[in-house]
């Protein structure tokens, strides 16, 4: 989501001096030595068919909300040894209590449970996911904390700005693994709005369950974040007295969002509980076999080190690396697009070599994050003038999304585009955390699979083509300049010659936000 994107416009407000702990223990802890050893483990074995090579991974694409959900649920009831669980946001809300009910009966059978959470969005009512903590078997750590009241986000901003830099390097990163032998990455974070359950606004999002190999370094991954310096445990940043003070101060709703009692046991009213699916069947899941890699930031990425030196990041780079090599057709979904000079380079040459772009973003009626929307429509006649195709999604298509797969599922009346990929040449797909933007370049560390197979990167292409065919404005330039936007070919055919389903009021304030928004912030 679009969380800290303002913070370039409040630098000058507040500068504050809370400070963090000192001298913090954090044990050193790793993923499961020997995963085949798992049921989880022994499940790829009987799965692999003989003709698969040992080094090639089980992939299956998680494209509806309920099957992202009914993944996750899978592999939180059929760990055996250890669940490992990374994400910029958890929200407390009835889905997300679903899931962490199943991720503390794992505790009490026996699972190691790790949970990282970046620490950015924990206030308010969200701050209680940290009680996770005091469950027995559950290890959780924060990732860059911020000091100061989990009361409200803003305030505890404010009072950082004095370390500017450090705030805005934010955990992005998204994973799921189990006995370190399945895992699930991709855009979603956890709560209602990625699982489709949100009554208002759902996110359109992918994710890609893996199987073998590839999950080891995705373990290796999450090591290195949950060992970094960066890495707080719960117990040094606030106590289950002062968690507990926050739950009574907040609102009723926001009382028992958490779960209830002490341990963080679900009390909520079975009859408010979300119609959620089942746990997906790993057993008779299809699983592509393919070679793939792992993309991943460091956890210090562009943060000082002790000789003045900058670690740099890997996603964004093998990203544009492999986008260069594009021969015919590159495919690009990304909700925040603000391309920098590299980027612009990268697409003026592909433009030279013939290859077709085709990009999917959000439209400025849809995004859910207005700054990001404005660096984008900055660049949006340029891009286009290089010959790229760009779709905005429509904010106002349930019904059609709903014959989607992206779109399936969801309950909710409004739209915003969150999935994160890269479609090369109709053979190798990328998906993971990352948004083509500077944020994710300069700012957050990201995460993403490279994968080498047709048949996934046909089966994305087919179902972003879908949203394209059914709910994205296409935006097209005329002789003379000016832009317009098409209706999707499953709609009433309309041209509109500004930002569509959209005030005046929210354009007015686009132009008035746009020269506040340097696009090294976006």
């Amino acid at each position: 989501m679009g969380a800290g994107r303002w913070l370039p416009a409040a630098v000058l407000l507040l500068a504050g001096c809370a400070s963090l702990p000192k001298d913090v223990q954090r044990p050193v802890s790793a993923a499961l030595d020997h995963p085949e050893s798992t049921t989880l483990g022994q499940l790829i074995a009987h799965k692999r068919p003989d003709a698969v090579r040992q080094d090639r991974s089980g992939f299956a694409l998680l494209a509806s909300p309920n099957m992202a959900y009914a993944g996750r649920l899978a592999l939180t009831e059929q760990a055996g040894k250890t669940l490992d669980i990374q994400y910029y946001a958890i929200h407390v809300d009835p889905t997300v209590r679903s899931l962490l009910r199943a991720v503390r009966a794992a505790a009490r059978r026996g699972v190691r449970v790790r949970i990282l959470l970046d620490d950015f969005n924990s206030v308010g009512r969200d701050a209680q996911v940290m009680r996770m903590a005091g469950v027995p078997g559950v290890q959780m750590r924060m990732f860059n904390p911020l000091p100061g009241s989990r009361g409200a986000g803003l305030w505890r901003t404010l009072g950082s700005l004095n370390d500017f830099q450090r705030i805005q390097h934010r955990m992005h990163n998204k994973l799921y693994v189990a006995d370190n032998a399945w895992g699930i990455i991709g855009g979603r974070n956890l709560g209602d709005a990625y699982f489709g359950t949100a009554a208002g606004s759902n996110f359109i999002d992918m994710d890609v369950l893996a199987a073998g190999p590839v999950v080891r370094d995705i373990s290796a991954s999450f090591d290195r974040y949950w060992n970094s310096s960066l890495a707080y445990p719960v117990a040094s940043l606030i106590t289950p007295e002062e968690l507990k003070r926050l739950r009574e101060t907040a609102s009723p709703r926001a009382a028992t969002a958490d779960g209830g009692g002490d341990d963080g046991a679900a009390t909520r009213p079975a009859a408010e509980a979300p119609d959620l699916p089942p746990a997906l069947d790993l057993a008779a899941l299809p699983l592509t076999w393919a070679p793939a890699g792992l993309l991943v930031d460091s956890p210090l990425k562009l943060m000082p080190a002790d000789d003045d030196t900058r670690v740099e990041g890997a996603v964004i780079e093998g990203l544009l690396s492999l986008l260069s090599r594009a021969q015919h057709d590159v495919v690009i979904v990304s909700p925040y697009f603000v391309p920098g000079p590299q980027m612009m380079a990268l697409f003026a040459d592909l433009k030279t070599r013939g290859v077709r772009v085709r990009v999917l973003t959000n439209s400025l009626a849809s995004t859910d994050a207005l700054l990001a929307q404005i660096g984008y429509a900055r660049h949006r006649e340029q891009l286009l003038r290089l010959g790229l195709e760009l779709y905005e999604t429509r904010a106002r298509a349930r019904a059609r999304l709903r014959d989607t797969v992206l779109g399936s599922d969801s309950k909710g009346t409004h739209a915003s585009l969150h999935a994160k990929l890269v479609i090369v040449d109709g053979r190798i797909i990328s998906i993971g955390s990352m948004n083509l933007d500077l944020r994710s370049k300069l700012q957050n560390s990201e995460i993403a699979l490279v994968i080498r197979s047709p048949a996934l990167a046909r089966q994305a292409g087919e179902q972003v083509q879908a949203v394209i065919d059914a709910a994205a404005w296409k935006v097209e330039l005329t002789p003379d300049g000016a832009l317009r936007w098409q209706a999707p070919p499953k709609a009433r055919p309309i041209e509109v010659a500004h930002d569509p389903d959209t005030s005046l009021w929210l354009r007015f304030l686009a132009k008035l936000l746009a020269p506040l928004t340097p696009d090294e912030m976006l």
